[in-house]
């Protein structure tokens, strides 16, 4: 294994040149991971740009739902998920047909109470609801997307909803994102109860305590926030609103309310503004879980391959599709 570094760094680059491979790093990546990386963004963006590349292997630094995505999008390529084990926890939270396992605990945070039960599967809420579409969150699974009748991202959740026929939609796996776009919306919006642990720990008292820390700075809060913690905040929006907003903003600072992994593209793409973590606990354990040596070794060994089965990717492309379908 080589050392860390420009030695580790410069192997990385000459081992993505003689496999010709791209490298994906999300947002929420290390420093020195978004460094070596060809591209930085949000899952679906990076998918989407990984499918317009010249390339035989995508590296996904991030988490297995976007090592999915990029295979659903490009199932002619090779798409390595350097850690194997670099899952997300609210993706886990809803299964397809099969009981969900227990919740884990995390550092500080407490789950709250399920709005349905822990054996509640997606086909159950389904039954539940006859023919009410559901509209899936790029943040799952493949199969889950697989089973849904359309995608939606953190931006354009309000405008899916609104796209489609029915007077009321199934919302998948987020409560909170589903309670912004209730929120924005006439249509009625039934709720799953999953979360992103990493932002769902922010209150209300956390904005407080910020804006009186930082009175000259602006709040921008991710729709994964809770809806009590996004009433109070100056601007709601995804990871890419974040960095558009900030660079467009003539505000000289921000409190961002989302992972601090984002922090450092934000500091490096505003070098003039300031930028604070709305709670310096905001770190997703599974982002950070990809280092250099887990990029290095993905190359080296070929590991860990993620390919989405056609009776699972053609269906998820599907609801993918008919996403980026909407003006």
């Amino acid at each position: 294994m080589p050392s860390t570094g420009t030695d580790l760094q410069d192997q990385i680059l000459t081992l993505k040149k003689q496999k010709h491979a791209i490298i994906l790093a999300h947002n929420y990546q290390r420093d020195e991971v978004q460094d070596i990386a060809d591209f930085v963004g949000d899952s679906l963006e990076l998918s989407r740009i990984a499918a317009t590349q010249e390339c035989d292997m995508i590296v996904f630094c991030g988490v297995n739902f976007m090592a999915e995505s990029a295979s659903i999008l490009s199932p002619d390529k090779t798409v390595l998920l350097p850690e194997v084990e670099a899952n997300c926890p609210m993706a886990d939270m809803i299964q397809v047909d099969s009981p969900r396992p227990v919740r884990k605990r995390f550092p500080g945070f407490d789950a709250p109470r399920f709005l349905f039960p822990p054996e509640f599967t997606l086909r159950d809420i389904k039954k539940q609801y006859p023919g009410t579409p559901v509209v899936t969150y790029v943040n799952t699974t493949a199969d889950i997307k697989a089973e849904s009748d359309i995608c939606c991202t953190s931006a354009n959740v309000v405008k899916v909803i609104e796209s489609l026929p029915s007077d009321q939609v199934i919302c998948i796996p987020d409560k909170n994102l589903s309670a912004w776009a209730a929120k924005n919306t006439k249509k009625k919006v039934i709720a799953w109860d999953g979360f992103c642990h990493v932002h769902e720990r922010v209150i209300p008292e956390d904005v407080t305590k910020a804006r009186k820390k930082h009175p000259e700075a602006l709040v921008m809060a991710h729709p994964e926030c809770r809806i009590e913690v996004l009433e109070i905040s100056d601007h709601v929006t995804s990871t890419s609103g974040m960095l558009r907003f900030a660079k467009s903003s003539d505000a000289a600072a921000f409190v961002v309310g989302t992972e601090i992994g984002l922090l450092y593209r934000l500091r490096k793409e505003n070098p003039g503004k300031m930028f604070y973590p709305l709670r310096k606990d905001m770190i997703c354990p599974n982002m950070k879980k990809t280092t250099l040596h887990s990029v290095f070794r993905a190359f080296q060994e070929n590991t860990h391959i993620v390919k989405v089965p056609d009776h699972i990717r053609i269906p998820a492309k599907i609801a993918l599709d008919r996403m980026l379908a909407i003006p």
